[in-house]
């Protein structure tokens, strides 16, 4: 229930300008996630999350960018709990999700900085992935079935 309530999160704040840990709580109990503010403040840490300039000119959270390997491993584990399968058409990569899964596993893969990735485009269960020649979307293939063979 925590991972895919932290998978949720990653999306939520994707998604929307969440300002306030409330706003955050608000979202999730509509997403079917029945949380109390404590349990939002925990996830926020665990998932360390940090407050960035919005468009507004107020504040949001982000995923703090980092390369540790803490952040890493979950990011991998949001793209193993939501990912389903995976074709190629040229240099496109199509990624099908579990319904609703499709922008947190595409924020995971953007955070992994994969070198082959030019940009993804996310909808609800499908990712379109620009990647940069046919040749590249063979090894990214390659690279993320080792991601999801490894324990």
């Amino acid at each position: 229930m925590k991972g895919s309530r932290h998978t949720k999160i990653v999306e939520l704040i994707g998604k929307y300008q969440i300002e306030t840990q409330e706003e955050l709580a608000e979202y999730l109990n509509q997403a079917g996630f029945h949380v109390t503010q404590a349990t939002v403040s925990r996830d926020i840490r665990d998932l360390k999350l940090t407050k960035v300039p919005a468009a507004n000119g107020r504040q949001r959270y982000a995923v703090l960018q980092g390369d540790t390997d803490a952040m890493a491993e979950k990011y991998v584990r949001i793209f193993r709990d939501g990912f389903s399968s995976m074709d190629m058409a040229q240099n496109i990569l199509v990624i099908k999700t579990a319904a609703g899964m499709a922008m947190a596993v595409a924020a995971a893969l953007d955070a992994m900085h994969f070198s082959e990735i030019v940009g993804c485009i996310a909808g609800d269960d499908t990712i379109m992935c620009a990647v940069r020649t046919v040749d590249d979307t063979i090894v990214l293939i390659e690279k993320l079935k080792k991601l999801l063979e490894e324990s």
